[in-house]
């Protein structure tokens, strides 16, 4: 994680002195496994095998709107089954970073835990915004 410093005027104070600000920026790469995707990609074939990670990557898309729903209704008991499921397709198509913090999501709901439940539910929708721009970028090296 990357931390710069900027100064912001403070417009309350009579004399607008600068107050030191910290922006923290996550730097994040996914890790994924492209045994998975090579074999859908072989197996498949080049369009089937779009659509289906396509399906995939959507099918998860849902589940993360879900269990952002059940967060912020304090739902915890709804939060572990999508969160485990999320966890399986992710692992079979590479996406391991999203898988093992899928896990940790269903964890810490069980736990009742809302402040981690937080925490790791933004850091996997995180890495499945970077999961899914890997993905088509290792699909676009080895479809040419």
């Amino acid at each position: 994680m990357e931390q710069t410093h900027i100064r912001i005027a403070d417009k309350s104070a009579p004399i607008r002195p600068q107050v030191p600000v910290s922006v923290l920026q996550c730097r994040q790469t996914a890790n994924l496994d492209p045994s998975p995707v090579d074999h859908i990609f072989a197996v498949k074939g080049q369009a089937e095998a779009e659509e289906m990670i396509c399906r995939v990557l959507e099918d998860i898309a849902h589940r993360l709107d879900a269990l952002q729903v059940a967060k912020d209704h304090h739902a915890f008991d709804q939060i572990a089954k999508p969160a485990r499921r999320i966890k399986q397709v992710a692992a079979q198509i590479g996406l391991t970073d999203v898988s093992r913090t899928a896990a940790h999501v269903a964890t810490a709901a069980k736990q009742a835990d809302g402040v981690a439940l937080s925490a790791t539910l933004a850091r996997l929708e995180r890495g499945f915004d970077i999961a899914v721009t890997e993905i088509w970028t290792f699909r676009d090296r080895h479809s040419t």
